[in-house]
């Protein structure tokens, strides 16, 4: 923009730069915000407000430019070529959030005598001697080498091509400050990773809890599978045997989420299959049995809900117990839907626990799913259920699979239903009754 169109606009000096614009734009490898490293508040009470950057006037922008980038060792941030021939110069030292623009004088503005005259701009180092021997090196020309005055710290003064002065300063407390900070940053980044390595080795040890394989049962082809929403979760399925060809499928969903609930999942996990061998004959005491041994070794706000059927091969007789889950679904061949509900309340939450067991069939034809809140409770972005309805959508969907496609096959749907963020673990059991023994 020429001097008779700012004119003709009417344009005062000091607002040229709002009337002209940016024809091209070099940046660095951060922004200017990105360098603030002094945080913000949290509060957001009050406007954010920090030191944006200092003008420093020159007579050569880019032999300014030179002497900061390539003898100081500065970063550019930005360099900006404008319609009407000025340019934007922003550099930054290494540390720290400060940062420089190299201008030349605006015509118009009496800002010529600033050149070689900018107040002086203070620079902090932790080793004052070892920079000014490094960019004496480089051909920096010092005005005074590095002083010690009695009060302490030490300093030393530079000047830039056009005779603009900056100093370097450091000082004893700056040094151990440095020094703690390093050290925390070395500490938590080593706690970090420590914790990153014991998670995934609790990740590791949980993926052993789930069932390493399924015993062959006639006529019931059965897949589980829990996808977790953290890296160990508080969901647990499981296939017990219980003798005679009989198989227990077990899903439970302990109440909370990470390390305490993967911890409380272990703790059901280890009762489960330790008390399994009483189940078959008396499912009541078996129940009874595992939530006394939850209930005295957790803490009082702790439990679990949990879905425990004993299917017989023989007979197609599907004994269950719902202890406050979500109702189990059996799809027959004709498309109706028959729900398992709930027989009694949660495990480990009281001593005692008066449990109903009831009976079902799965004829030839007949699926059972069993699963956590995961699945119908995981929401698209219109915050809309996936529901017990998708459930039995997907299941008469995709009812010819097998069950191990079977299940993977609803797993994904649910997934693609739910587009963000996973915050349940997803667990599915699914059995299908194929013909008689």
């Amino acid at each position: 923009m020429s001097e008779d169109d700012r004119q003709h606009l009417d344009v005062q000096p000091e607002s040229i730069w709002l009337v002209d614009r940016i024809v091209s734009r070099a940046a660095g490898t951060e922004s200017a915000f990105l360098r603030d490293g002094s945080g913000f508040r949290l509060d957001g009470k009050d406007p954010y407000l920090r030191l944006h950057f200092v003008s420093i006037y020159v007579s050569d922008q880019e032999r300014s430019l030179h002497f900061f980038v390539d003898l100081l060792g500065f970063s550019l941030i930005s360099d900006s070529h404008f319609a009407s021939g000025r340019r934007w110069i922003e550099v930054a030292p290494p540390d720290g959030a400060a940062i420089l623009t190299l201008v030349k004088p605006i015509p118009g503005l009496n800002q010529d005598h600033f050149v070689g005259n900018s107040g002086m701009v203070t620079f902090l180092t932790e080793d004052v001697e070892a920079k000014y021997r490094e960019w004496s090196g480089r051909g920096v020309s010092f005005s005074m080498p590095p002083q010690t005055p009695a009060w302490g710290g030490t300093f030393c003064a530079f000047h830039d091509p056009d005779g603009n002065t900056f100093a370097l300063a450091g000082f004893d407390a700056t040094t151990r400050e440095l020094d703690a900070r390093r050290r925390a940053y070395a500490d938590r980044i080593e706690a970090d990773t420590r914790a990153a390595r014991e998670l995934e080795i609790a990740k590791q040890v949980q993926a052993r809890l789930f069932p390493q394989r399924l015993p062959p049962v006639p006529t019931l082809d059965y897949a589980g599978l829990c996808i977790q929403a953290r890296s160990v979760g508080g969901d647990y399925y499981d296939f017990l045997e219980l003798g005679s060809g009989r198989l227990a499928l077990v899903l439970a969903d302990i109440a909370g989420k990470g390390i305490a609930a993967s911890l409380l999942m272990a703790n059901l996990q280890a009762n489960l299959r330790s008390q399994c061998a009483v189940a078959a004959d008396d499912p009541q005491r078996f129940l009874n049995s595992v939530n006394h041994l939850l209930f005295e070794n957790t803490a009082e706000n702790a439990y679990a809900t949990l879905f425990f059927a004993d299917f017989d091969p023989r007979s197609g007789c599907l004994r269950y117990a719902n202890c406050g889950h979500l109702p189990g679904l059996v799809l027959r061949p004709d498309g109706t839907i028959e729900r398992l509900d709930a027989t009694c309340t949660v495990v480990g939450l009281f001593d005692h626990l008066p449990c109903a067991v009831l009976e079902n069939r799965l004829d030839p034809g007949d699926i059972l799913a069993i699963y956590s809140d995961g699945v119908t409770e995981s929401f698209n972005a219109n915050g809309e259920e996936f529901g017990e309805a998708g459930l039995t959508n997907a299941l008469m969907c995709h009812r010819s699979l097998p069950a191990e496609r079977l299940v993977a096959a609803i797993v994904e749907e649910v997934k693609q239903f739910a587009t963000g963020t996973q915050f349940d673990d997803i667990t599915l059991i699914i059995a299908k009754r194929s013909g008689a023994l």
